[in-house]
């Protein structure tokens, strides 16, 4: 028992425990540890992330040398191949100015509103950026001057995505730091305010300055400057031209920061804000608002597929507005000026006859729409404008859009006399604007494809559209020698085959006629409809469509009958480059408008050499001549031509066009030495003339054609005469003595002919009036009046 009593003492016993550590000195280094490792972390991920932005791993980064030359731009000349400076491609039109020209209360405003410690920080302002962080951008952004100006220069505007938008933030640190290394405050001021865009081609303070208030920078008033800072926040919303009222509201902001800041004392400020904003609007052209920035337009495209082309073969990347470049073109100065004169000389006259037709219309200049469509066309056109794109961008809704473009503003609008200046709606000038006509003139050399003239519209600060390779119209009968060549291909015909101009029934295509039978020379004189509806029926469409993808013509083409009588829309410029294979024998040279691209030291990068295509047998082309010579000789092109003065020993292939509802007029017009083709018009096609004794082509694009190539004939110096002849194959009998066999003609009752019939026509009957064929009528009436109607139904 005593025994077991021990134990149980033995048990109990217990044995001293080592001394505890001190947790509380641990914990502390541990923490101590984390913090710096942390801090190791994000300094070298910041200074990763600099570093891999600085080498442009994360987006491409202006090199050392933009970043001390960024306002270097050496201009690339246009020279023409009569060697005459056409024009310049430059980055702007800007008037730069010096630190010493800024009037001091500018550079304040800008430093009160947008940039407090501009003069302490380095580029990059971190307690801003800590505020904007903080409140959320309420309280003012965390852009420094320095970051804006990089913006400006050299990042863009700002991405929508906002990892690219971070991404975005991180280039402008980096430029923003390098800029200030290599800049004084003082040039970094003064480049920021030639940079900015002030709209209205107001680009940079001076060129605002002039265009806003009509003074130089240097004698801004105080109020001015300070409007002009508030336009830095945003040129859109901030416009006095667009929004008076806001314009001086954050003007007056600008003031309020100068007068906290300690720039302005109270007095001044009291004046200044209770100045109202007083404008001297004096709009002042963009470099290319005038003919020529239409093919100066294209010019750059081609230009910059070939310096693409370069820049693959030699890895060498060249910039056309910096790198000084040469550019030859086939543009001939005279022809060019001569073209300008003659779009200027008729569409004068012909928009007087138009604005009279169109006086005291409800509707004006729209026929055959309902108030809808007419709202829906306008909308449409609304949403077309930069300043609808520039307001959408802003995040303004769209009624309030809508009822900014129904404000009545300070602008200019488009007149034959000059641009008038007026107060009226953005909505109101949308509509004023779609009632001007337009035009579009190219001139070429068949046998080189080298282009000579090329007037794409009327005023590019109006109508930036091009008509010549960028509009597609519908082009009503010219589209009918490509019908007439495939017969004469295909079928064996000559310009004395004929056949039925009878009223064309097939399959519920209904095309009116006069009855009788015609030679082909004849049908494509006077621009018979039925005649074009039997040979394409003869031909088959796949044919007509393939002739005209011989010549040339890439747009989209519907593969149905009705094409014979024009209802493609095609360019100006395939057209023109499908009527000269005529004039070439049968051989495609595409329109060319370059010849060579030299760089700086006159090396050659490009130089354009024309490839020929064989696309039909010389005997064919020439046949085809012969055809639309009787368009100018006798037929709808025939009585406008003599009212202008050209004589028929002239030697012209031509056909005019018109189309549905008159909406597009065309003369396409080939001379031994110079083809061109004109197209008159309007910017929606429910805006025409009502009758076609205006509308037709003889009488919209025809005397464009005419004034032009006078002009061209009376310069003896371009060696283009009147007296030219076209060159026959030396094959070529009388055009008419090639029959074989069946020639391909229909007779009235929709049979085919014999050859007996062929070699003896039935006279011409003239068709029966007729009550219920009013427009059939009319196409009798006016076949004599060199007139070309088409009915595309």
């Amino acid at each position: 028992m005593e025994e077991n009593k021990k134990n149980t003492g033995n048990k109990g016993k217990t044995f001293p425990l080592p001394p505890k550590k001190n947790n509380k000195n641990t914990s502390w280094k541990k923490w101590v540890t984390f913090i710096w490792l942390g801090l190791i972390v994000v300094v070298l991920g910041i200074s990763g992330t600099f570093f891999a932005v600085s080498q442009g791993f994360l987006g491409e980064m202006p090199d050392v040398e933009e970043l001390e030359n960024p306002d270097i731009y050496v201009a690339s000349q246009i020279f023409s191949s009569d060697g005459v400076l056409l024009g310049k491609f430059e980055k702007e039109k800007t008037q730069p100015i010096i630190y010493k020209d800024l009037p001091p209360f500018l550079v304040y405003a800008l430093q009160a509103k947008e940039d407090e410690r501009f003069k302490e920080h380095s580029g990059i302002d971190v307690q801003s950026i800590a505020r904007a962080v903080a409140y959320g951008g309420k309280r003012g952004g965390g852009s420094t001057i320095t970051q804006q100006l990089a913006k400006l220069l050299f990042t863009g505007s700002a991405s929508q995505n906002k990892m690219a938008r971070a991404f975005q933030k991180l280039k402008e640190w980096v430029v923003a730091v390098s800029l200030e290394k290599r800049y004084t405050k003082e040039e970094i001021v003064t480049l920021y305010f030639n940079k900015f865009d002030f709209l209205y081609n107001a680009n940079g303070i001076e060129m605002a300055s002039k265009i806003y208030f009509n003074k130089t920078t240097k004698d801004l008033t105080l109020p001015e400057a300070a409007m002009f800072v508030a336009m830095l926040e945003n040129p859109v919303k901030n416009n006095p031209m667009r929004n008076e009222t806001r314009a001086k509201a954050r003007r007056d902001v600008v003031l309020e920061q100068m007068q906290k800041t300690g720039y302005i004392d109270q007095d001044t400020y009291n004046k200044a804000v209770a100045t109202p904003i007083a404008l001297d609007y004096h709009p002042i052209k963009n470099i290319n608002d005038d003919f020529s920035a239409y093919y100066k337009f294209y010019l750059k495209k081609e230009i910059d597929t070939y310096l693409k082309e370069h820049e693959k073969e030699t890895g060498k990347k060249l910039n056309l507005y910096k790198d000084g470049l040469k550019i030859y073109v086939t543009l001939d100065s005279k022809m060019q000026k001569y073209a300008e004169e003659a779009i200027k000389e008729h569409l004068t006259d012909l928009q007087k006859r138009f604005d009279a037709e169109q006086r005291g219309r409800k509707n004006r200049p729209f026929y055959y729409l309902t108030d809808k469509q007419i709202s829906q066309v306008m909308t449409q056109a609304m949403k077309r404008t930069g300043r609808y794109k520039q307001l959408k961008a802003a995040g303004i809704p769209e009624d309030s859009i809508l009822m900014e473009f129904k404000k009545p503003i300070k602008t200019s609008r488009f007149t034959w006399n000059g641009e008038e200046e007026v107060e009226m709606s953005p909505w109101d000038s949308i509509r004023y604007h779609k009632q001007i006509a337009q035009a579009g003139l190219m001139a070429m050399v068949p046998g080189s494809g080298e282009i000579k003239a090329w007037v794409g519209g009327i005023d590019w600060q109006h109508f930036q559209y091009d008509h010549i390779k960028q509009g597609k119209r519908q082009v009503g009968s010219t589209f009918k020698p490509f019908v007439y060549a495939t017969a004469i291909m295909k079928l064996g015909m000559t310009p004395c085959s004929v056949v039925s101009n009878g009223t064309y029934d097939h399959k519920g295509w209904h095309v009116p006629g006069r009855g009788g039978m015609l030679t082909l020379k004849d049908a494509l004189a006077h621009s018979q409809n039925p005649v074009a509806a039997r040979l394409i029926e003869m031909t088959g469409v796949d044919a007509v469509i393939q002739t005209a993808r011989d010549l040339g013509v890439t747009e989209e083409i519907p593969r149905n009958n009705t094409i014979a009588l024009g209802s493609s829309d095609i360019t100006i410029y395939e057209m023109l480059g499908a009527y000269s294979t005529f004039a070439n024998y049968g051989n495609y040279n595409k329109p060319e408008m370059i010849w060579r691209i030299e760089d700086a030291n006159s090396r050659v990068i490009k130089e354009v050499n024309v490839e020929p295509k064989e696309v039909m047998n010389p005997r064919y082309a020439y046949t085809m001549i012969e055809l639309m010579k009787g368009v100018a000789q006798f037929g709808t092109a025939s009585g406008e031509l003599s009212r202008r003065g050209i004589s028929k020993a002239v030697e012209i292939a031509a056909k005019t066009g018109t189309t549905q509802n008159n909406s597009d007029g065309w003369f396409m017009g080939i001379t031994p030495k110079l083809a061109a083709g004109a197209w008159v018009g309007w910017e929606d096609r429910a805006t025409h003339f009502f009758g076609t004794g205006e509308g037709q082509g003889a009488r919209m694009a025809l005397p464009i054609w005419a004034l032009f190539m006078k002009k061209v004939w009376a310069d003896k110096n371009l060696g283009i005469s009147p007296d030219d002849k076209f060159v026959k194959p030396s094959d070529w009998k009388d055009g008419c003595s090639d029959l074989k066999g069946i020639s391909g003609g229909y007779g009235d009752d929709g049979g085919l002919q014999t050859i007996d019939q062929i070699k003896n026509p039935k006279p011409v009957q003239p068709a029966p009036k007729t009550n219920s064929n009013k427009k059939e009528e009319n196409v009798n009436e006016n076949l004599n009046k060199g007139d070309d109607i088409d009915f595309n139904k």
